[in-house]
């Protein structure tokens, strides 16, 4: 089979601003904080991205709760995205963790490591490390192997990307038709973005046709230089907000992720 090289370097560029989005988690991050022993549940949901019928990429969530930092009630949302089928042409094992008060649901630490490489890309291999001061409106950013520190100012009503996914999942209630406002901190750049709330009617693999809560919000992606897209979360409306499906709409393409199968402890 003769391939394009110009659909694959496209293809490539697509999972790399997947990959550079979507970041990574430590598994032991709450360890890192000095948590207490964990006796609570868990869920973790996997998703599967396919191109031309084929899976590319593997994506997976969990949601920790029942622990203690600091005699503090927490949460803990993992996450990893790992390739599929594409070691030639590019290979990723990134990891992120996100720990959140659950009483405020404010974020406290975001974990993020990176280990990935391709033919376009080269190596990058790093582990980051955000501590967030609500209180005083700033984020600590800090890399593994670095002396250096940088302290960032933020504006109230800022998270990581998980702490945002968990907010919504864990605590507010999704209704249609609801502009939300937020500030979302990664590590790279800071952003003011707006998630519209909207009904739609999906088709879904695990449930079938589904009604479903769509939160979606133009972004930037800083691996096709701060070029506009788009990201969508779809959560059942079933009043469990199961999150069936996500989507990023990249200045090269559109990417989805289906949910392919949920564990529970």
């Amino acid at each position: 089979m003769v391939i394009n090289a110009s659909k694959m370097k496209i293809k490539l560029l697509l999972l790399i601003g997947i990959l550079l989005l979507s970041g990574a988690l430590v598994p032991d991050a709450a360890e890192q904080g000095g948590a207490d022993k964990r006796s609570g549940s868990w869920t973790s949901f996997v998703y599967i991205a396919r191109s031309l019928g084929i899976p590319i990429l593997r994506a997976s969530l969990k949601i920790e709760n029942g622990s203690f930092e600091q005699r503090r009630p927490i949460c803990e949302i993992q996450a990893r995205i790992d390739t599929l089928n594409l070691a030639f042409f590019f290979r990723a094992n990134n990891r992120f963790a996100s720990v959140i008060e659950t009483d405020t649901f404010n974020p406290i630490r975001y974990v993020k490591e990176i280990d990935q490489k391709g033919l376009l890309t080269g190596r990058k291999n790093y582990v980051q490390t955000l501590s967030f001061d609500t209180a005083n409106r700033k984020v600590v950013v800090e890399q593994r192997g670095q002396k250096e520190r940088k302290e960032i100012s933020i504006p109230s009503n800022t998270y990581d990307p998980l702490s945002m996914f968990a907010r919504y999942y864990l605590k507010e209630p999704l209704r249609p038709d609801q502009d939300i406002r937020m500030s979302i901190y990664d590590g790279v750049k800071l952003r003011d973005m707006v998630f519209h709330s909207k009904r739609e009617r999906i088709t879904t693999k695990l449930y079938g046709e589904i009604e479903a809560v769509c939160l979606e919000s133009t972004t930037s992606f800083s691996a096709f230089g701060d070029k506009e897209g788009m990201i969508r979360i779809w959560y059942s409306a079933d009043g469990k907000k199961t999150p069936v499906s996500m989507e990023l709409e990249l200045p090269m393409g559109s990417v989805r992720f289906d949910l392919d199968g949920i564990e529970k402890s």
